[in-house]
């Protein structure tokens, strides 16, 4: 039988929130601020994070230093934007920092504040997620997420799926990487904990690209628990 953990560290963007929907909400005002079909929002959204992976890795290769997910996210604006024929250049700054705020505002999963609460009951739970503190913060005085601490990407000075993100968490926790549990909606995340020496729990997320494949579907394994919410997870932890 497998041990339960002494924390839980979640991944957040899909795991706990649904970005996508979120996002689509949040751009489809923005487009129509900028004259932009505001239809388009929920394919702008998939073209704002389709560069997400790119952009850890890019940071990775390039040597550059650690900078925090806002800059990113709105370098990702930019670039997605500019795909579709805007020079964000031409935009008001005002509006273009309101719209990368959105994903300070993303809406949490319907399980997600109960199955948290539920978890929390027993173990701590913890953030282990690429976003900076303060768009964790924002988003989670927002939703009502009851986290026990946010261990933003700039803790570590690292972004997943590199060793330090999920080592760091542990050492801060005061305990051993096997001792820590990431919850993740992610088979590569997951991929990256287990390497690290994490153990690992997989909570589908079906919706979480509109009902298209997750695109590290390839990186299953057998993880440690598999559940189809954060209710489900919570009974087979016994919380």
């Amino acid at each position: 039988m497998t041990a339960i953990p002494k924390a839980l560290a979640f991944d957040v963007f899909g795991t706990v929130v649904d970005w996508r929907t979120s996002v689509a909400r949040e751009s489809a005002r923005f487009l129509a601020q900028i004259g932009e079909d505001p239809a388009g929002a929920p394919a702008f959204a998939d073209a704002w994070r389709a560069q997400y992976i790119a952009a850890m890795v890019g940071m990775r290769k390039s040597g550059r230093a650690f900078v925090p997910l806002d800059v990113l996210h709105r370098e990702m604006l930019e670039a997605a934007l500019s795909a579709r024929g805007v020079d964000p250049a031409g935009l008001d700054e005002g509006m273009l920092a309101d719209w990368n705020r959105a994903w300070h505002r993303l809406d949490p999963w319907s399980d997600t504040v109960e199955g948290l609460t539920r978890l929390k009951a027993r173990l701590p739970i913890v953030t282990c997620s690429n976003g900076n503190i303060a768009l964790i913060m924002n988003m989670a005085r927002r939703a009502g997420l009851p986290w026990d601490a946010i261990l933003g990407a700039e803790v570590s000075g690292a972004y997943k799926p590199e060793a330090r993100a999920y080592l760091h968490p542990a050492e801060v926790l005061g305990i051993a990487p096997h001792e820590l549990c990431l919850v993740a909606a992610h088979h590569g995340d997951l991929a990256g904990a287990r390497a690290a020496g994490l153990m690992c729990a997989y909570v589908g997320r079906p919706d979480e690209y509109g009902g298209a494949p997750a695109p590290d579907a390839h990186f299953a394994q057998a993880w440690e628990w598999s559940a189809t919410s954060f209710l489900d997870l919570a009974d087979q932890l016994g919380c």
